[in-house]
């Protein structure tokens, strides 16, 4: 291809300045007519007529190599996808244009037959009108390459989604309750308190498992866990069985994450949305890693820094961390910490905001009602679990006794269809 476009190149040169010779010869005396003439150095020096032809035979020029790229970017567009009627079309578009030049070449030595072609401004339109087809090839090029990559990455999507509902499905095998995997495909339409009640229990477990990270934190900085537990929950004072600390420390986070729980805004302030909305960003975020969802410039970012600094005092995290520095952190709204207590922090703030997603797509008569059983009220098997029973019929020995409520660890849910 080079060696070819660089002999026409050379071939037109030649062909060009013989025929200016020959133009020159023809129009001057013998003698005259063996110095070289000057064409190019001065312009103005040509006479009007001499001038007018060669700006006359450049623009044609010009519209003609114009139309050729033309026909080349057509021929281009006919291979990707493979059209055989374009690629047709765009040769007989460059034999026309080829035969055309040469056209020009043979009327440059008739000057008469010169000015019967295209003037220097018809040309020139026919040159721009040609680029302008350039241009719609290219764009048609370069549309049918955006539809390509956009059906590739529909078809990679798709993929992603089915890998990662197997991803779910094999983790929820390995460690039952910690996935979301029983809600998948879960449609509007179908919803009913089976689902609350599943994600209810995976959210109570998501806290246990925080709690056991900060349980373990307070022990490596040294805490009393009975004197903390006794704070938070009086009750517990003098109890025998220290085993009893933790759901203390579980009643104490179930409260700050479920605090505002039964408002739609979550105490957050906002604009009113409807059940549908809930739902969609129930379905958006349950597929979401916990972190990427801190990161959404959301009402569920503000939810999760709101809870934090709430449930971790700073004293409480300087005797975790030597510092307050992950408070900081997020109190200047620049990213979130990178450690396993924060992660275990934002898994369980994810599942209360979905749970708080889930409740408000409930119809208004199909939503139940969210409670805690005060100390001393009386214990209900239908309504309640007991988190210490066999402790309790141990201590009983057998006798018969109302059982009442210590505290609340979990809230509870009564669902409307009772």
């Amino acid at each position: 291809m080079d060696s070819t476009s660089k002999t026409s190149f050379g071939t037109l040169s030649k062909a060009f300045n013989k025929i200016l010779r020959l133009r020159s010869s023809s129009t001057i005396s013998g003698d005259v007519a063996l110095h070289k003439p000057n064409f190019s150095e001065n312009p103005d020096e040509l006479s009007g007529d001499h001038q007018n032809d060669i700006e006359v035979l450049a623009a044609n020029l010009f519209a003609g190599v114009s139309a050729v790229k033309a026909a080349y970017a057509q021929l281009q567009l006919g291979h990707a996808p493979y059209d055989l009627q374009v690629i047709h079309s765009a040769d007989r578009a460059v034999v026309i244009q080829l035969k055309r030049l040469s056209e020009l070449k043979q009327g440059f030595l008739n000057r008469a037959q010169l000015k019967q072609s295209s003037s220097r401004a018809q040309a020139q339109v026919q040159e721009q009108r040609n680029l302008l087809k350039t241009y719609k090839m290219i764009t048609a090029k370069l549309e049918y390459e955006l539809r390509s990559k956009e059906s590739e990455i529909s078809s990679l999507q798709s993929e992603l989604r089915v890998s990662e509902k197997q991803c779910r499905a094999l983790e929820a095998r390995l460690r039952p309750g910690r996935t979301l995997a029983a809600l998948d495909d879960l449609h509007l339409s179908g919803l009913n308190p089976a689902h609350f009640l599943t994600l209810l229990r995976s959210t109570v477990k998501s806290i246990r498992s925080f709690v056991k990270i900060m349980v373990r934190e307070m022990k490596s900085a040294g805490w009393d866990l009975s004197a903390a537990a006794g704070v938070i929950q009086p009750y517990l004072r003098g109890q025998r069985n220290s085993n009893h600390n933790i759901f203390a420390f579980q009643s104490y986070v179930s409260r700050i994450m479920f605090s505002n729980f039964q408002r739609q805004d979550f105490g957050l302030g906002g604009p009113v949305r409807d059940r549908h909305s809930f739902f969609a960003e129930f379905t958006e975020l349950k597929f979401f890693k916990q972190k990427k969802c801190f990161e959404r410039k959301s009402q569920f970012g503000k939810f999760c820094r709101g809870k934090y600094l709430g449930l971790v005092h700073p004293k409480m995290e300087a005797s975790f961390f030597g510092n307050i520095e992950q408070r900081k952190l997020l109190s200047s709204g620049q990213g979130s910490p990178e450690t396993d207590f924060f992660e275990g922090f934002a898994e369980m703030a994810r599942r209360v905001w979905l749970l708080h997603c889930l409740f408000f797509s409930f119809k208004e008569e199909d939503k139940g009602v969210i409670f805690q059983a005060g100390r001393g009220s009386r214990f209900s098997d239908l309504y309640m679990e007991s988190v210490a029973e066999d402790e309790e019929e141990s201590e009983q020995g057998g006798v018969d006794r109302r059982p009442e409520v210590g505290f609340t660890v979990s809230p509870g849910l009564e669902s409307a269809e009772r």
